[in-house]
């Protein structure tokens, strides 16, 4: 398949690597000559299979991992000793399991302790706390141990503890991997929100509906750059998805399993479409 290099031309490029390489062993590589560009306000998914090296990618982006070759510069700082501060400032990261996160005894310290970091006052420190617990809907949980809540409300907890410092470029590893299907909907929800506010957000998942809501996957392979496509176009190419072991969505099954027993209709969006178009008819009017 022919790749395809999405970028918004009308954007800032907040992220571009070129050449970029990783290795514990120079002789074997996790990452080797990764050479992309993320626009400002754009959500890309990056998916793969296990072991190619999409963790590895992002926690070269704040310098968690020291990268072994080639450039990166993030909000047009390179990635150098002496702009790391100020780098990882401009980035957050919500884990695969939202109790790594948390440092606090409530939901309250916890969302504090990062603002304490950045040394602001008494009262932005309140604003921005009241500001991002009702943005997230966990207001009611302020007082609440992490350990008490749903797996929905921590991951919503560790949201609101990165918003609220502010950062530009969201990370969000796997973070809908332990949730079920409803706390998964409701992370899509947020994160639609997020795109319409400018948020950039990079999501390493094997989740087709969150992909297919994307605007843009990067497919890693091998530790190369294998694809940087829509995820219409991913979810066409049956090679590439049988490569990073990833499925259609739902309804793009149920359309394609449909178009091969001769019942023409065209590949939805979402159930709901699929629904509209299967049974056309409004008992509303």
């Amino acid at each position: 398949m022919k790749e395809t290099n999405i970028v918004n031309e009308t954007g800032d490029a907040v992220i571009s690597l070129e050449g970029v390489a990783f290795g514990y062993d120079p002789e074997h590589p996790i990452l080797h000559n990764i050479t992309l560009s993320v626009p400002r306000g754009q959500w890309v998914s990056i998916v793969g299979p296990n072991g190619c090296g999409k963790s590895t990618l992002v926690k070269l982006l704040n310098a968690l991992l020291p990268k072994s070759a080639g450039e990166i510069v993030v909000c047009g700082q390179p990635l150098e000793e002496e702009t790391i501060g100020s780098i990882r400032g401009s980035i957050g990261m919500v884990f695969q399991n939202p109790d790594n996160q948390f440092v606090g005894a409530t939901v309250e310290e916890d969302i504090l302790f990062g603002l304490e970091g950045l040394c602001l006052s008494y009262d932005e420190m309140d604003e921005r706390l009241k500001l991002y617990t009702e943005k997230l809907g966990i207001s009611h949980l302020l007082s609440k141990h992490p350990g008490e809540l749903s797996g929905g409300q921590k991951q919503r907890v560790a949201i609101a503890s990165i918003l609220a410092m502010k950062p530009g470029i969201v990370i969000f590893d796997e973070a809908s991997s332990m949730l079920d299907e409803g706390s998964r909907n409701e992370l899509l929800v947020i994160l639609q929100g997020m795109r319409d506010e400018g948020y950039t957000i990079l999501m390493i998942t094997h989740d087709a509906d969150e992909i297919l809501a994307s605007d843009r996957v990067l497919a890693l392979h091998g530790g190369s750059l294998a694809a940087d496509l829509t995820p219409e176009e991913l979810f066409r190419d049956q090679e590439l998805l049988a490569r990073c072991h990833l499925r259609e969505p739902y309804p793009w099954q149920l359309a394609r399993e449909l178009q091969r027993l001769g019942i023409r209709t065209d590949v939805p969006a979402s159930e709901k479409e699929l629904i509209d178009t299967l049974w056309p008819y409004n008992y509303s009017k």
